[in-house]
């Protein structure tokens, strides 16, 4: 199995189903709600062994994740920049806002894996990465919003490859 993973995280300070849909150019493109659920699970084990916050699922947050995990596995890019070059602390905070609140803070952890990824797969990519596993152990962090979407053929950097990218947007609004 070909497993590639991001090593760049940016930090600033139920039931199991899948959707499915078609791209305009005929891929197959679902969402992986089992494995989001998963990878949820996995983070909130690892959290609370470090005495860490179990983290609840926020849908603002989703809703971000949900979108740039879609349009990088239907455009054939991967990075924490949209890509119209918006940042990605911009791009959350239009679904995730800081409203009145006094203190906002989110992060970000992203992977892609040919042909697919479970959540134990996921956990251990990302805390085998420095970045990563302190985005993972960040105490301030409250809510996450999980995306895990899966494309037939990936376009792009993807080599027209089968991929699974997961978009894991952690917030703390106070």
């Amino acid at each position: 199995m070909l497993v590639t993973l991001a090593i760049a995280s940016i930090a600033v300070a139920a039931g199991a189903t899948s959707t499915s849909a078609r791209t305009s150019d005929g891929r197959d493109l679902s969402a992986r709600d089992t494995l989001e659920l998963e990878v949820l699970r996995q983070i909130n084990v690892l959290r609370r062994s470090h005495g860490l916050t179990a983290l609840r699922l926020s849908r603002g947050l989703r809703a971000a994740a949900d979108a740039h995990s879609t349009e990088m596995a239907t455009r054939g890019f991967f990075s924490h920049t949209s890509l119209d070059g918006t940042g990605f602390s911009k791009r959350v905070q239009r679904y995730y806002p800081r409203g009145s609140r006094g203190s906002w803070s989110v992060g970000e952890n992203l992977l892609w894996s040919s042909p697919d990824v479970d959540g134990a797969q996921a956990l251990r990519m990302w805390l085998n990465s420095p970045g990563h596993r302190k985005i993972l152990l960040t105490p301030r962090w409250r809510e996450i919003g999980l995306s895990a979407v899966h494309t037939s053929a990936g376009p792009g950097v993807f080599n027209g490859a089968p991929v699974t990218v997961v978009t894991a947007d952690f917030g703390a609004r106070r």
